[in-house]
């Protein structure tokens, strides 16, 4: 059977990134609590080209994934990559895995618990030297009260939801809760699932004692992350829904460069 993919290209182009997006599949990722956790991710998977080839085999990529199914992890993305390299004979090699992950979380004055979800994503590179690039991604809602409108106004103050997106490299393997401890101890107040009255109190109450800007949260974000020495790099933005204004506001930190493998 004649293979179309396998013929020469003449138009002397190579291709940075050529492979599958968007495949939804079952994975099973670290939970420090239980051991590990199970939830429905979407993938990316790429490789190279070079100019001589016409095309990939889209087909591949499944199959890879599917060696790795049972211990599809961060830990194993660097035998992912270079499996991938070796299978689809490329350079580099590039995977996203997108996915919810669960953490039960208790209300701050009666205990009941409620699951919180949080959007994580684990991306990994490998270059033609072998070199493997690893990044772990979190994204923590999280509520803010605007410290203007309480110095301005006789009573009250506005307050709104936000989200946090925060990026990491590390030395060593770094948990998921970790992440997201770190960023709603920062906010005004962080956000549940489950509230009785007398928890609605105390966020409401915790909210209006402790106002941030966005800029004050993405500086004590930013002050932690410095101090630990198996971040290193980071990038944190964060972004409020406004409740008073026809915008959101947004500000962001990179510790220095963003480090790349092409």
């Amino acid at each position: 059977m004649k293979d179309v993919q396998n013929e020469r290209d003449y138009r002397n182009i190579a291709i940075n990134k050529v492979g599958i997006k968007g495949l939804r599949y079952p994975v099973t990722v670290l939970d420090r609590n239980n051991g590990h956790q199970h939830t429905v991710a979407s993938i990316n998977m790429y490789v190279d080209l070079p100019h001589e080839c016409k095309g990939t085999h889209m087909s591949r990529f499944v199959e890879l994934l599917h060696l790795f199914r049972p211990k599809l992890s961060l830990k194993t993305f660097s035998d992912i990559l270079n499996q991938m390299k070796a299978h689809l004979n490329a350079e580099s090699a590039h995977i996203e895995v997108t996915f919810p992950f669960f953490i039960e979380k208790q209300a701050p004055v009666t205990g009941s618990p409620g699951l919180m979800d949080y959007t994580c994503r684990f991306i990994g590179s490998v270059n033609s030297r072998s070199s493997v690039d690893l990044v772990s991604e979190v994204l923590v809602p999280i509520s803010s009260v605007c410290p203007c409108s309480k110095e301005i106004s006789d009573y009250g103050a506005h307050n709104q939801r936000g989200k946090v997106y925060l990026s990491t490299r590390f030395k060593k393997f770094i948990w998921i809760e970790d992440m997201v401890a770190l960023v709603e101890r920062t906010a005004s107040c962080d956000v549940y699932s489950v509230l009785k009255r007398s928890d609605e109190k105390h966020v409401t109450e915790k909210g209006f004692s402790n106002p941030k800007f966005v800029e004050d949260i993405v500086r004590d974000i930013a002050l932690e992350l410095k101090a630990d020495k198996n971040i290193t790099w980071f990038a944190v933005g964060v972004e409020n829904y406004e409740s008073i204004h026809n915008h959101n506001a947004y500000a962001s930190i990179t510790s220095g460069q963003e480090p790349s493998l092409l």
